[in-house]
């Protein structure tokens, strides 16, 4: 690009050369980007004016809010001198700071890091008429502050010798007869005469009316600085775009010094030095505003980013499900987090974990946390299970407030007149009458398209005032994130809780796909019918934006590590009593931060019988995602008990059939795991089993239960041993799954929506379960008849029913065949999407044990430290 001005002064000529590049307007401008990327000239600018009584405070404020809008992709600030202030110059974004004026730039430009920083227009515009540098002294005069820092890094880059002083510098004149250029940043005082400068000497000017008298010059308007700014725009702007694309991981992975005998979880916990979250943010490619900090090791993640990686290939998609478990658990968290580490750690592929939040109800009751155990979980575990960043109990509030407003609403209507109720709910306000926007919604859908409220007749006032909810088809519970048997059922009210996991909202939640998604599922939540039989919505209810904007920050999830890999926990509904699975938004982000070769581990809850069969008939239905490989986790100990060992109690000591070699017990019991792999094959997914190890395994028992593995038809079966030694236990299940995840998918579903409810819920009795047949009961029937009635036979199903079983009894290990699955109840989440069986006695609130896990966990006052959690 030429510039094509330059004067050269004549050393016999008594008038200095001057260049004018003047244009100190008190203005800051915000310019957007238009068109695609190939068009980087096409930007809009928005000219702010400051008034002269402009506080600092306000000045700030509002280059902090263009700093955060994103259809601002720069910030350019034009100061006059008394204006400058390191708070308003360090409130731009570097990377929108057009003027090259904040630290963060100055100290780019410093260390020679042009490509990255923004320099100043009006020191560019000085480099660019200024030649032939090298040995020149340059005097700068009056040119403070960031333009002054630039000029000088600038001049000396090219050679130059620069000084520096002010007008009213006692060798001023000596400094101006010295200088072979001189680059000046106000007006010069009428007492200093032009004859000090010395004849030849270039004058560069950046502040207008600088020379005075009637010497002729030569000056240049203020086009060039004006050039140099576009000039900015155009870098940031393309800064900008590069942003916004995939970024490559650049991640360093923390070091693990596994200890024998292991430790407790919690002293492993502490004994990791975790990596700072915002750190590990912009090592996997997350922008500084897509992430919400909370402390040094989680933080909440935008969903913006969804839209910014939208045209970016999704990487590989892993499930991870288990065999029947036993009471204790098999390890499925466990080696979620260990398959991530072999990946990241040790095979050097991007890689993510998903997991649920876990509930204050296993916590404190008998499983305890859910971040994993060993040298392979989530830290701080303390913080992970221990309420996180807060969503669960924001999901209870919700719940709640839904609850408490239906009972309110029956109240209102059953003692006030549709006109009291009427000038209730639509008051004068300052001498005016008007519906709120949820109301209009709702008088649209009554059918009554009218907006003043003046005009509505009696008949349609009482169409609007009165939902008429029958009290006996309620089905909103209240809940409660507490193991609290007595709450199943209580007298007054004729209510009962449930465990907050278990609510509508917690699977909305983790089943939304953006935020207007889960405003539209929760106004469609069904809370009761009304006395004709119609359902009564939360959107009836005029809540349901209430509800969107109070769970609002739930829908952005917390983002936690370890050994310095990834992990994203959001939503935790269980897989008993609700769908079991982790949120579709966090899996969707994850796959497109890992690229297309990196890999997202999700897991679902319990055996492959109860999470995996919700994971693929409702999840991947909601979120449109297919799954890669299935990773079914089994151990020895639980193996044993299907084929005929003791049972396996929670806080007892394990019989000596558990800690002695018996390979028989071993062989019976890989029916449950046989027929695990024959319900993953039903879905048309490769599977890989991951024999989690146990130290009281006997080598001949995992070499069994792997060849069986495999003789039943799994692409591979390998033992594990991250509990103990970390990534590097799960090696070569990590090959294992990178050779699964290349095979040829034949992904399907297990029925098709648009059977009845009831041929649906028989599917999944005898497909998966292996159930002769269903029994349903009056009350089952009932209901089934009502949500058919009621438009809502399409759904999915989601079957609560005990995880100790493959049939609806816990005592029955193994494969139980013979049996009828009794189906006792059956309630829908309309918002959700999808229609819940209660099979047998299952319960929607679980109660607490003999001897809870809270027995064991305390807080010591001196360290302020928990201990005794597992």
């Amino acid at each position: 690009m030429s510039w094509g001005i330059r004067t050269n002064g004549n050393p016999t000529s008594k008038s200095p050369p001057a260049l004018d590049i003047s244009a100190c307007i008190p203005i800051y401008r915000g310019y957007r980007l238009f068109g695609e990327e190939q068009h980087l000239h096409q930007l809009s600018t928005k000219t702010f004016n400051w008034l002269l009584n402009q506080t600092l405070h306000s000045i700030v404020g509002e280059i902090l809010r263009l700093n955060e809008d994103p259809t601002v992709h720069g910030v350019a600030l034009h100061l006059s001198e008394n204006a400058y202030s390191s708070k308003i110059l360090n409130a731009v974004k570097p990377e929108k700071d057009v003027d090259g004026v904040s630290d963060v730039n100055l100290g780019r430009l410093v260390r020679g890091d042009t490509y990255n920083c923004s320099v100043s227009p009006t020191a560019s515009a000085v480099m660019e008429l200024l030649e032939k540098l090298d040995g020149k002294k340059v005097l700068l005069v009056e040119t403070c502050g960031p333009l002054e820092a630039s000029l000088q890094c600038l001049l000396q880059r090219k050679g130059a010798m620069t000084m520096s002083c002010q007008w009213k510098t006692q060798q001023l004149q000596s400094k101006l007869h010295q200088a072979d250029v001189v680059v000046v940043g106000s007006t010069k005082p009428k007492e200093i005469p032009v004859s000090w400068i010395r004849p030849g000497t270039t004058i560069v000017n950046c502040y207008p009316d600088f020379l005075s008298g009637k010497i002729s010059l030569k000056l240049v308007g203020c086009s060039l600085i004006a050039e140099s700014v576009s000039q900015n725009m155009v870098k940031t702007s393309e800064r900008w775009i590069q942003s916004q694309q995939y970024r490559e991981w650049n991640l360093h992975c923390l070091k693990l010094q596994p200890l024998s005998p292991v430790p407790s979880d919690i002293e492993i916990s502490r004994g990791q030095s975790p990596k700072a979250v915002d750190v590990l943010a912009k090592e996997i490619g997350l922008l500084a505003d897509e992430i919400e900090i909370y402390g040094q090791t989680k933080a909440k993640v935008r969903l913006s980013l969804l839209e910014r990686l939208k045209d970016q290939t999704d990487g590989k998609y892993v499930l991870v499900a288990g065999i029947t478990p036993t009471p204790l658990g098999e390890g499925k968290s466990t080696v979620t987090i260990g398959l991530v580490q072999a990946l990241t750690a040790h095979l050097n592929v991007n890689s993510f974990a998903c997991l649920r939040q876990p509930s204050q109800g296993p916590t404190f009751g008998v499983k305890g946390g859910a971040a994993g155990g060993g040298y392979a979980q989530v830290i701080p575990m303390e913080e992970f299970n221990l309420h996180l960043t807060g969503d669960i109990h924001a999901i209870t509030a919700a719940n709640n407030l839904l609850a408490a407003a239906v009972d309110a609403r029956i109240l209102h209507e059953s003692t006030q007149s549709d006109k009291a109720l009427y000038n209730r709910l639509v008051p004068v306000v300052n001498g005016v009458r008007e519906f709120s926007s949820i109301q209009l919604a709702r008088l649209k859908r009554l059918g009554i398209n009218k907006t003043d409220p003046g005009t509505l007749t009696a008949d349609e006032i009482n169409k609007f005032v009165r939902l008429d909810i029958d009290p006996s088809t309620i089905t909103w519970q209240r809940v409660l994130d507490t193991n609290d048997r007595f709450l199943r059922k209580i007298t007054i009210g004729q209510a009962q809780f449930d465990i907050a996991v278990a609510s509508e909202i917690m699977a909305i939640l983790a089943l939304t796909t953006s935020l207007a998604d889960m405003k539209e599922r929760l106004g469609k939540m069904v809370v009761a019918n009304d006395k004709n039989g119609q359902p009564v919505t939360a959107e009836d209810l005029v809540f349901s934006s209430f509800l969107w904007l109070l769970y609002y920050l739930g829908c952005k999830f917390s983002f936690c590590i370890f050994q310095g890999t990834p992990v994203f926990v959001h939503a935790g509904p269980f897989a008993n009593i609700a769908h079991g699975n982790s949120s579709v938004l966090a899996d969707k982000i994850a796959l497109k931060l890992v690229g297309e070769e990196g890999f997202v581990v999700t897991e679902a809850g319990f055996g492959a019988d109860i999470g995996m069969e919700k994971f693929f008939n409702i999840k991947c239905r909601a979120s449109g995602l297919v799954p890669s490989v299935v990773v079914l986790v089994a151990t020895v100990r639980a193996l044993k008990m299907h084929g005929g060992g003791p049972n396996v109690t929670a806080g007892a000591p394990l019989k000596k059939e558990y800690t002695e070699e018996n390979l028989q017990l071993v062989a019976d019991g890989c029916c449950n795991l046989q027929k695990q792999i024959q319900i993953a094959q039903l879905f048309g997914v490769p599977v890989v089993v991951a024999l989690n190890v146990f130290k009281t395994d006997a080598h001949a028992e995992v070499d069994l239960v792997c060849e069986i593995a495999k003789q039943s038809g799994a692409f591979d079966a390998v033992p594990c041993n991250h509990w103990s030694a970390g990534g590097r236990g799960a090696v070569e299940l990590a090959q294992a799954v990178r050779k699964a995840a290349s095979q040829e998918n034949h992904f399907k579903y297990l029925y098709n929506l648009e059977l009845p409810i009831i041929e649906k819920i028989r599917i999944i009795a005898q497909k998966v379960y292996g159930a002769e047949d269903i029994e349903l009961s009056p009350a089952a029937q009932s209901q089934i008849s009502r949500y058919s009635k009621q438009g809502f036979g399409n759904l999915p199903i989601c079957m609560a029913k005990t995880h100790l079983s493959l049939s609806h009894q816990p005592e029955r290990k193994g494969v139980p065949t013979g049996f009828i699955l009794p189906i006792s109840d059956v309630r829908a989440s309309i918002g959700a999407g999808f229609i819940y069986p209660l099979v047998g006695t299952m319960s929607t609130m679980p109660g607490l044990p003999t001897r809870p896990c809270f027995y064991d966990i305390d807080l010591d006052p001196d360290t302020e430290q928990v201990k005794g959690l597992f």
